[in-house]
Parts: structure tokens; C-alpha cells; sequence
């Protein structure tokens, strides 16, 4: 990706851009690289200040990690969006750990969390930027823990569904039930479960191609 990419890049994912001296802008730069992920790629695993990531192609997902190996997804970003969680260094903060990985074949831009925190320190509308980047995705993460803890499955399930064809302009998802379980915090035989009821209940169809989704109004009243 080269410097006038770049630039066009920035200037739009950083309100602060115009506001940065030309030593800063040229630092930045040097700073970022452009970087591809083939599918299911740790990019972050928590323990490291991976640095701020923007998405260009692909998906990824964010996602706690239990002592004992469960996953519970916070939420996923796509082309367009920015990562900010995965520079722990600038969000000092933050003090859970957050891994991220690649969902399909992605492109990305990272931009060194060293260069970041060094600005942040010095331009007030850089921190600024990095922590209300951060704090408009805990909407997202409260949302996730309120279905886990007060909803039930059948609720949970419908929800993320509708949510999942509205995504990709599709009826019929490419998931698996491991999968699914996976991004809905859940275990593998209680999606599977719930996805039978839903199949006899005439609101999906189930197939090895994946879940299509029958009967829309059915599960948005049953989301609700």
C-alpha cells in the first residue's frame, strides 16, 4: 500500500489527521504496514500492544477467553471499521484481555501502538479519539452480556439469525453449529437443539450448504 493510499486512509478514519504536524503525519506512516490475514489468524492475543486495526477486506472478531478455554464473542468488525481494543498500550484503562481474529481472508492496515500511545501523549484529540473509539463499542459488549445473562436461548438464537442474514443481505447462513455456538457464547448441542425446534417449528431450514432462514416475521416476534 503506498504513502497516497495511505494518507487517503487516514484522513478519513482519524478526525485528528488534519490537526497533526507534518513530522507526526510522516511518523505515523512509517509506522503503519499493510497486513493479510488468511481465516481463523490470532492477530491479538491479549498480551501485546498489536496497535490500532483498520479493516480493508474480511471480518474479524473480538472475543474474552476463559481459564478454561470458552469463548464469548464482544462483537465482530468488518470493511470500514477500526479496532482500537488491540492497543492496549494507548487504552492503558482497559485491563481485561481481548483477542482478535481473523474470520475469512482479511486485509488490513496496523498502525504501531508505540506510534499511537507517542501521539496520544502529546495531541489531546488523539487520546480522545482513541478512548471514544473504544467506549462506542461497549454498547456492543453490554448488549452480549445482556443476552447471556437474562435471555433465553430460543430469544438469543432468533436474534443473532435475523441479525446474521441482515449482515450479508442473504436468507441462508454459512455458519456452523460450532460456529454459531461459538460467537453466541453458548455450547455446541444448544444451538443444535434449539435450531431442530426452530426447523420443525417451519421458521429455518437446516442443510449442510447452512441455515436458511424460512419464516422472518416468526423470529423477529420471537426476538422481541
Amino acid at each position: 500500500m503506498d504513502k497516497e493510499e495511505l494518507i487517503g486512509l487516514f484522513s478519513e478514519a482519524f478526525p485528528f489527521w488534519g490537526k497533526m504536524n507534518d513530522i507526526d503525519k510522516e511518523t505515523f506512516i512509517r509506522s503503519s504496514y499493510h497486513k493479510s490475514f488468511r481465516k481463523g489468524t490470532n492477530i491479538h492475543d491479549g498480551n501485546e500492544c498489536t496497535g490500532v486495526i483498520l479493516v480493508k477486506s474480511g471480518s474479524l472478531r473480538l472475543y474474552l477467553l476463559s481459564d478454561e478455554g470458552k469463548e464469548i464473542t464482544l462483537y465482530r468488525i468488518f470493511p470500514g471499521d477500526m479496532c482500537m481494543l488491540s492497543a492496549s498500550c494507548v487504552l492503558s484503562t482497559v485491563t481485561f484481555d481481548v483477542f482478535v481474529d481473523s474470520e475469512e481472508n482479511s486485509e488490513c492496515v496496523v498502525v504501531s501502538g508505540c506510534a499511537f500511545e507517542d501521539l496520544s501523549r502529546r495531541m489531546p484529540e488523539a487520546k480522545i479519539f482513541a478512548l471514544e473509539a473504544a467506549l462506542s463499542r461497549f454498547s456492543d459488549v453490554m448488549w452480549v452480556m445482556q443476552q447471556i445473562l437474562f435471555m433465553n436461548m430460543d430469544k438469543r438464537l432468533a436474534i443473532f439469525l435475523l441479525e446474521e442474514t441482515a449482515q450479508n443481505g442473504t436468507d441462508t447462513i454459512s455458519l456452523t453449529q460450532e460456529q454459531i455456538a461459538k460467537y453466541m457464547g453458548s455450547a455446541r448441542e444448544v444451538v443444535s437443539r434449539m435450531l431442530k425446534y426452530f426447523s420443525k417449528e417451519g421458521l429455518v431450514e437446516v442443510s449442510r450448504k447452512g441455515i436458511k432462514v424460512i419464516d422472518r416475521k416468526r423470529l423477529s416476534v420471537l426476538s422481541h
